[in-house]
């Protein structure tokens, strides 16, 4: 069948209706361009409540989405050693890992900010968690114990106990490693399986999660290079290429990626950028058309800017861009893609860059915000 003719683009009109005719109740019109978000957004910190100089629990402020500015709005308590924060696909719920030797992770109802209850994960100092599409699961890994584990969602948003919990027995611990050090646990694209990445046993370890039960079978094991110490995965929005961020040897590498087997192939190490000094991976973001990739840097503090080419399949180094604080722990966009936070760790800190999606630049939006021990950023 031929393609419809194009519409006019000088704004003429090929409707035959006479002008002063209203349309008839059948007639369709244009839906109007998305509007572009006006007015402050909610902004929420992580960090450690154990630490001298840290913070109170999870920090609050709000962020102007034009300009980037941070303006502070208090803290939420009651919530111990909050490190990594996420929120529900509904948007109704935070989710926090509480980072201590006892791991707990904690749901707080946003519309009141109230708590609504933790549930232990089965492991020491949970670092890292995610909420499965379905918004049914989260999902979260124990670093210090080396496991993952998996607790269901309620309609309320609050959590019940605990459905499966899997510890990273095999391969034995890499170089210079005393144990398995579960670093991150996501949902593939596709949905279809559920990736944790073990920085003491070099492994990305797919998992098919039962979507009624929230138990996990293990599927498939990639391995990086011994001692790369792989601590973030990201994947390419084409759903068939990953990047994965390692702290120990300082590099990043391109990940293909099977999403009917779940099977990860880890490509060869490249350059952080870091220029060989001291420098550890945190992690790496890919904008939402999947043209650019940025990588935090601890120790060089910088980002590092990459060009995604190959529909994905090679990276590119572009050059890196001063962070402006000390030790960036973790960096996220703003939902429209168009800032990127940076959560400073050492000069408790939140840097924010205006962020070109056309041409992958970083501009500094103003001065650094002051939070204790920034370890995370979550802006809504």
């Amino acid at each position: 069948m031929p393609a419809p003719a194009a519409p006019p683009t000088d704004g003429a009109s090929t409707d035959s209706t006479p002008a002063n005719r209203a349309p008839a109740p059948d007639e369709r019109t244009a839906a109007p361009p998305p509007r572009k978000p006006s007015g402050p957004r909610p902004l929420y910190f992580g960090t450690y409540t154990s630490v001298e100089g840290g913070g109170t629990g999870i920090g609050l402020a709000s962020y102007d989405p034009a300009t980037g500015r941070i303006t502070g709005a208090g803290t939420l308590t009651g919530v111990p050693d909050p490190s990594y924060l996420a929120r529900h696909p509904d948007g109704r719920t935070l989710y926090a890992v509480d980072e201590r030797a006892d791991g707990a992770v904690t749901a707080v109802r946003l519309a009141d900010r109230r708590v609504l209850g933790s549930r232990g994960t089965g492991g020491a100092g949970p670092c890292h968690l995610s909420v499965h599409p379905s918004g049914r699961w989260l999902l979260s890994a124990n670093y210090q114990s080396g496991s993952v584990a998996v607790h269901p969602i309620d309609a309320s948003g609050a959590l019940g106990e605990r459905t499966a919990l899997v510890t990273h027995t095999s391969p034995p611990p890499g170089p210079g490693q005393q144990g398995p050090h579960a670093h991150q646990f996501i949902t593939s694209p596709d949905g279809g399986h559920v990736l944790a990445v073990d920085l003491g046993t070099d492994t990305v370890y797919t998992y098919r999660l039962d979507l009624s039960k929230g138990t996990l079978t293990e599927v498939a094991q990639a391995h990086t290079r011994p001692g790369a110490g792989p601590r973030h995965l990201t994947f390419h929005p084409g759903g068939r290429y990953a990047y994965l961020a390692n702290e120990v040897d300082d590099t990043v590498a391109v990940c293909a990626y099977d999403p009917a087997a779940g099977r990860l192939t880890i490509g060869a190490p490249q350059s952080t950028g870091s220029a060989g000094g001291t420098n550890y991976p945190a992690q790496i973001l890919v904008t939402a058309n999947g043209s650019y990739a940025f990588l935090a840097n601890r120790g060089h503090n910088s980002l590092a800017r990459y060009a995604v080419e190959a529909d994905g399949a090679r990276l590119r180094l572009l050059g890196t861009v001063p962070v402006a604080g000390d030790f960036p722990r973790q960096i996220a966009f703003s939902p429209d893609g168009r800032l990127l936070f940076a959560a400073n760790q050492r000069s408790g800190t939140v840097t924010v860059f205006h962020v070109d999606p056309d041409t992958g630049e970083l501009r500094l939006a103003g001065r650094p915000f002051p939070s204790p021990v920034a370890v995370c950023a979550l802006p809504l």
